[in-house]
């Protein structure tokens, strides 16, 4: 199936009209771009460490969509500029010009698993469902991971970062704390390496069903991993569910504002000697997670490793 892309030049401003009339005559899955930098409380709850730099906002804006070739594209685009001049009644929609391409041939929800391909940390292999374990790689721990379009494959250096961290710190039965679980990558591979159960807790509720399909692909009983949506941080009904001075280890591969708002309140639900793992740190942030740890009279700082770009910081709670 080819796609025709329209994309429409016009003002800031005037992008909620439009969005709202193309939705109205059957639009939708809107693609929008303008240099509106994002305010405080659009990135408060968003999980990115270093927002890209913008050119200067000069308030224009470009909305596209896209039609199946199949469709009736004449009768389609029609709606379209009709709507458009219904606007321009009475609002600014600036140049409204349309550009037309087309794109290419592709299945969009599953494009991207095939640049998924198994891979290894150590001595433990990661590969998705759908893939076969290699011959060369029998031999080594299996952890098999279905992301769906939510979440990491495990690939990312952050991920890496904190398995191998759960490999010096598992020695067994260890109760584990997962904060931002995601695929439950981590927590599954904690499980793999020894320990007896696992909380996860993450803000996407699509994680409660990811975490049960890849226990499921690993073979692991859905009671030994629990998880719930919710911040642990400022939420009390997942702190109150997470228990106090309960686990061996805690991880959190989350980003550094995150980890350093996390590390202020994670302690009370470590066991005293409980070993505090983290991640998604960028090398630049490094050193404001450092030394929060390091102020923070409940822990101990005990590591810090590199993997490119990025960063783990590990602690021990005293």
């Amino acid at each position: 199936m080819k796609w025709k892309k329209y994309t429409l030049t016009t003002r800031t401003d005037a992008v909620d009209l439009i969005t709202a009339a193309f939705d109205d005559i059957g639009i939708q899955g809107v693609e929008i771009e303008d240099n509106v930098p994002l305010t405080a409380e659009e990135t408060k709850g968003m999980f990115i460490d270093i927002l890209p730099e913008l050119p200067p906002d000069d308030g224009t804006a470009k909305v596209s969509f896209y039609l199946d070739e199949d469709e009736n594209l004449g009768e389609m685009l029609e709606k379209a500029k009709a709507a458009l001049e219904d606007l321009r009644q009475f609002a600014d929609l600036g140049a409204c010009t349309v550009a037309e391409s087309e794109t290419e041939d592709k299945d969009w929800i599953n494009n991207w698993k095939k640049y998924f391909k198994p891979f290894t940390v150590d001595d433990i292999l990661i590969k998705p469902t759908w893939e076969e374990v290699p011959e060369e790689d029998r031999d080594k721990l299996l952890i098999q991971i279905d992301p769906g379009t939510a979440f990491g494959t495990g690939l990312h250096e952050t991920t890496q970062l904190c398995i191998r961290a759960l490999e010096d710190y598992v020695k067994g039965g260890e109760e584990v704390l997962d904060v931002g679980t995601g695929s439950g990558i981590l927590g599954i591979a904690a499980l793999k390496l020894g320990a007896a159960h696992v909380f996860g807790t993450d803000l996407d509720e699509n994680a409660i069903d990811a975490v049960h399909d890849n226990l499921k692909s690993n073979g692991i009983p859905e009671d030994r991993f629990a998880v719930i949506q919710g911040n642990i941080i400022d939420d009390r009904a997942v702190q109150d569910a997470a228990g106090e001075e309960k686990y061996d280890l805690v991880t959190a591969n989350i980003l550094a504002p995150v980890i350093l708002l996390l590390q202020g309140e994670v302690a009370r639900h470590m066991k005293h000697g409980a070993v505090l793992i983290t991640s998604g740190i960028i090398d630049t942030k490094e050193k404001d997670v450092v030394d929060a740890i390091r102020a923070n009279p409940e822990f101990t700082l005990i590591g810090v490793k590199h993997q490119g770009e990025w960063v783990s910081v590990t602690a021990r709670r005293k």
